[in-house]
């Protein structure tokens, strides 16, 4: 899946997310599967999340931690690839306005 940083992320009304210490657990109502996140993975979807584009979360988190800035645009996109898959997260157009919450 090609991403698009310009884009921004929502999570879907059917998944439920659990912290646990440092990690999280995002459960698909829809699907009825979980997906565990470790602490990296965690703070990637903290990121992403409350970022405005998925952009200014790598640039969030380029900034947190040491490491090799092609790697962790392709950490970021393959856990964006994986996550749209399994519904947990949907990537929209940053023009696009988000579902109003009921």
């Amino acid at each position: 899946m090609e991403v698009s940083f310009s884009d921004r992320v929502e999570v879907p009304n059917h998944v439920l997310v659990c912290s646990l210490e440092k990690e999280l657990v995002l459960l698909s109502l829809e699907l009825e599967c979980y997906f565990g996140l470790d602490e990296i993975g965690t703070r990637m979807w903290q990121a992403l999340t409350n970022a405005e584009t998925i952009d200014d979360a790598y640039g969030i988190l380029s900034a947190e931690f040491d490491v090799d800035p092609e790697r962790l645009r392709q950490d970021l996109s393959e856990l964006l690839g994986k996550l749209t898959e399994k519904g947990l997260l949907r990537i929209c157009s940053s023009n696009a306005k988000s579902a109003p919450s009921i």
